[in-house]
């Protein structure tokens, strides 16, 4: 059975910010930005993170112009910030370590 996924508190929230040192949270989002060589590179970035995404059943909100990604993760169900939230944002920047070398 799937349990609804709960929101952090602000202080779980910080904590687990330590573990993401280029997030942020923002209006109650999980939040950063990547910038790439081109356009390519983002598009190819922004490819893998749709199938890691969809892998979880738990979507970013992005946009993208050229060379720049700008994420938003946060968990509807639950109001905010959750677990999930913080799983797959070190998922992309598993993603992102590999494509910015």
């Amino acid at each position: 059975m799937n349990r609804k996924p709960v929101k952090l508190s602000p202080e779980e929230i910080r904590s687990a910010l330590a573990a993401l040192p280029n997030w942020s949270a923002v209006n109650g989002k999980l939040h950063r930005e990547f910038r790439f060589a081109d356009f390519a590179a983002a598009w190819g970035f922004m490819s893998q993170v749709a199938l890691a995404a969809e892998a979880m059943n738990h979507h970013p909100e992005w946009f993208n112009v050229y060379h720049t990604v700008r994420i938003d993760l946060s968990t509807h169900d639950a109001g905010g910030i959750t677990n999930r939230d913080l799983e797959l944002a070190a998922k992309i920047d598993r993603i992102a370590a590999g494509m910015m070398r």
